[in-house]
């Protein structure tokens, strides 16, 4: 099976025939290069071209942190999969106004509905989230009344703010307090949670656009500029509170993760090595765990769940069937 490869000490990558390669002071690892889906680099790393050419070869992506955790880039290997006819839709329905607004309101929708899920989830279990939900269903409530991409943004952001604030009802720890969402650097230590996972989930969201007729740089949402990649971006909206905030709330809630795991430095509040392989190795098992999809029939992963989301966006950009984002059953 293949399996993610996060590298999160300093060292070299090579190839070795067929193989990959990590060498650093603890020695050599190998691995057999079909077992291996993408790589995740977050910290100093050296490869060569031979490197780069034997992914290429093999369709890996490589995802590159800087010191701090934020995301600097991708390998992306050239794709294998393109359809000129259907990037040419997907770009004529983002330069029709109406067509892109309507897409990126079903998938704004699609991400307040699991937020709201997230939000009855604990409520059912003795979380003061009321007033959450509350907040979020009056703005959810004219969502569709919004004319622009910037004021579906405006109203997202007001959603999601209330959506934050609950956070602390329901972790209830004095070490993991939300205070006010920051980025770049994140203040405290449940923003910089936050920040790390939902970075991961882009570049994951990423690596599954790759496995698609589409094109990552034009997104709906998010504009189409001068960033690299935007339709992850989009598609991770609708995952980030059943993915990254449920797996958040668990590490906490277990004391897997803890305030000590966390140092302020002058670029910005660092995750120790321990804390950031317990994270990845709680978000590798959630994109491997199944659930029953009630539209198929049968359990699927959630790694799987955003590749049948993307598919539901092609279909869409095709006019083959009009997108319906997922909205977690639970």
């Amino acid at each position: 099976m293949q399996k993610s490869l996060y590298v999160l000490s300093k060292g070299v990558l090579s190839q070795k025939e067929n193989t990959l390669c990590f060498q650093n002071e603890e020695g050599k690892r190998f691995l057999p290069v079909e077992n291996v889906k993408e790589i995740f680099v977050f910290s100093d790393v050296d490869f060569n071209k031979r490197f780069l050419e034997l992914l290429s070869k093999n369709k890996i992506l490589l995802h590159y942190f800087n010191y701090y955790g934020y995301y600097m880039g991708s390998f992306y290997p050239r794709e294998h999969l393109n359809s000129g006819f259907v990037i040419l839709q997907q770009a004529n329905l983002y330069q029709n106004e109406n067509q892109r607004l309507d897409l990126a309101r079903r998938i704004v929708s699609g991400a307040v509905e699991n937020m709201l899920k997230v939000l009855n989830y604990y409520k059912s279990r003795g979380k003061t989230t009321s007033e959450g939900i509350k907040t979020i269903t009056k703005w959810q409530s004219v969502l569709p009344e919004q004319k622009s991409i910037p004021e579906l943004m405006a109203i997202e952001g007001r959603i999601r703010e209330g959506y934050y604030k609950t956070f602390d009802c329901i972790l209830e720890n004095p070490d993991f307090l939300f205070d006010r969402r920051t980025r770049r650097p994140p203040e405290n230590a449940l923003n910089s949670l936050i920040s790390f996972g939902n970075s991961v989930l882009y570049t994951i969201c990423l690596s599954e656009i790759y496995k698609t007729h589409l094109d990552p740089r034009i997104g709906f949402l998010h504009a189409t500029n001068f960033r690299r990649f935007s339709l992850n971006l989009d598609v991770a909206e609708i995952f980030k509170p059943i993915i990254i905030d449920r797996i958040i709330f668990s590490l906490i809630g277990r004391k897997q993760i803890h305030l000590n795991d966390f140092e302020l430095e002058t670029g910005g509040l660092m995750m120790s090595e321990k804390a950031r392989k317990t994270y990845l190795a709680a978000i590798d098992k959630r994109m491997e765990a199944t659930i029953k999809h009630r539209n198929i029939g049968r359990s699927v992963s959630y790694r799987r769940l955003i590749r049948l989301e993307l598919y539901k966006i092609e279909k869409h950009i095709m006019e083959e069937k009009v997108y319906k984002p997922f909205v977690a059953n639970w």
